[in-house]
C-alpha cells in the first residue's frame, strides 16, 4: 500500500516523503513542479536508497489524476499541491481561488472513484487570521486576512463537508505555523529564487551573500525586543507530524484538526541572533517600515497534537539555525545546481 503526496516535492512535501521513506512507507509522488523542483526527489532517492514513483501532473487534470490511482494501490493521501505565497494571493486571488479549490475538488472525486478514504491535509495557521490572543488553539476563531488564508479556509471546509457525506472518511487537518529548517544530511531544504519572502531564507541568503542585509519590518512591537513574536518549527518535525496524523487516520472516522508548532514564541531579532551565535557568521540588518497588516506575536498551542497524536516538536531554534544554513551553503543556488 503506498502513500500518495500531491505536491510532494516542495519543501514540506519533500521532507515529509523522506520522513516516510525512512519509516518504510511506499511513497507516490504527484507534483505540477510549479513552485518546486524534480532535483528534490532525485535527492531523495539519494538519501534513501529507493526509487519513488513520480508523476509530473497538474492534479486538476481529472484523466492523468485517475492514472496514478489506477497505477499504484494508494491507501491514503497527503494533500500539499497548491499555490503558496502569501503576498502574491493578494494580487492574484482568482488564480489561488481556482488552483487551489479546483486542485482539491479534483483529488477528492478521484478518492471517491477509488475507493480511498484517508487524507492528511496541509493547511495553515492563516486560517486563523488575525488573533485575539496566543497561544492559539484550534478552537480559536478563524477568520482571514489574505485570498490564501482563505483558500485554506475552504479547503478545510470542503473536506469536513466530504468526510461528513462519505461517513467512512477520515480527514486530518494539520494547521502549520512557520516551518524552517532543513534535512540534517543538507541535501534537500527550502529552494528559494528571487527576494524570499520568509524570514529564514532572507537569512541564509544574506548570509550565503546573495543579498547585502536583512530588513527587519518594524521594532516597534509590543514584544521583547521590539520585533515581531512568532512560531517557528523545524520541518522535520513538522515532517512527522504527519506520519502521526497518517497513523491516527487509520483507526479514526470524521475530521479533525490539529495545530503543528511549537508553543513558543521567538523574535525576529531573537532568531538572528541564534543563527549567527550558531553558525559563526555576521547577519547585517536594517530597520525598515512594518508591513501592512503584520501583528506584535503569533504562536500555536500543539497540546491538542501532543496529547491525541502523541506528537512533539523535538527540534529549537538553534536546530533550526543549523540545518537552515547548511542547506543554504551546500546549495547556494538552490537546486539549480
Amino acid at each position: 500500500m503506498s502513500v500518495l503526496l500531491t505536491g510532494g516535492a516542495g519543501y514540506i512535501g519533500s521532507h515529509t516523503a523522506l520522513e516516510l521513506l525512512r519509516e518504510g512507507y511506499d511513497v507516490v509522488i504527484a507534483d505540477s513542479l510549479i513552485n518546486s523542483s524534480y532535483e528534490a526527489v532525485k535527492r531523495l532517492e539519494i538519501l534513501t536508497g529507493k526509487d519513488i514513483k513520480f508523476y509530473q501532473i497538474d492534479i486538476r487534470d481529472g484523466e492523468k489524476l485517475d492514472k496514478v490511482f489506477e497505477e499504484n494501490d494508494i491507501d491514503s493521501v497527503v494533500h500539499f499541491a497548491g499555490l503558496k505565497a502569501v503576498g502574491e494571493s493578494s494580487v492574484k486571488p482568482l488564480l489561488y481561488y481556482e488552483t487551489n479549490i479546483d486542485a482539491t475538488i479534483s483529488l477528492c472525486y478521484a478518492m471517491e472513484k477509488h475507493n480511498v478514504k484517508r487524507i492528511v491535509f496541509s493547511s495553515s495557521a492563516t486560517v486563523y487570521g488575525v488573533p485575539d490572543f496566543s497561544p492559539i488553539p484550534e478552537d480559536a476563531r478563524r477568520y482571514c486576512s489574505n485570498p490564501y488564508g482563505w483558500t485554506k479556509y475552504m479547503i478545510e471546509q470542503i473536506l469536513r463537508d466530504e468526510a461528513t457525506a462519505r461517513g467512512d472518511w477520515s480527514v486530518i487537518l494539520l494547521r502549520y505555523f512557520n516551518p524552517i529548517g532543513a534535512d540534517a544530511s543538507g541535501m534537500i531544504g527550502e529552494d528559494q529564487s528571487g527576494i524570499p519572502n520568509n524570514l529564514m531564507p532572507y537569512i541564509t541568503k544574506v548570509a550565503v551573500g546573495t543579498l547585502p542585509y536583512l530588513r527587519v519590518f518594524g521594532n516597534d512591537y509590543n514584544t521583547v525586543d521590539g520585533t515581531g513574536v512568532r512560531d517557528y518549527i523545524h520541518v522535520s518535525d513538522l515532517a512527522r507530524g504527519h506520519i502521526a496524523a497518517l497513523e491516527y487516520g487509520k483507526d479514526f472516522v470524521g475530521s479533525e484538526a490539529f495545530n503543528l508548532g511549537t508553543g513558543k514564541g521567538t523574535s525576529v531579532l531573537q532568531l538572528v541572533n541564534a543563527f549567527m551565535k550558531v553558525n559563526n557568521i555576521d547577519i547585517p540588518y536594517k530597520i525598515v517600515e512594518r508591513r501592512p497588516g503584520d501583528i506584535d506575536e503569533y504562536y500555536g498551542d500543539p497540546s491538542k497534537a501532543n496529547k491525541v497524536l502523541n506528537w512533539y516538536a523535538k527540534h529549537d531554534i538553534e536546530d533550526m539555525c543549523r540545518d537552515s544554513w547548511n542547506f543554504q551553503k551546500n546549495n547556494p543556488n538552490g537546486y539549480k545546481e
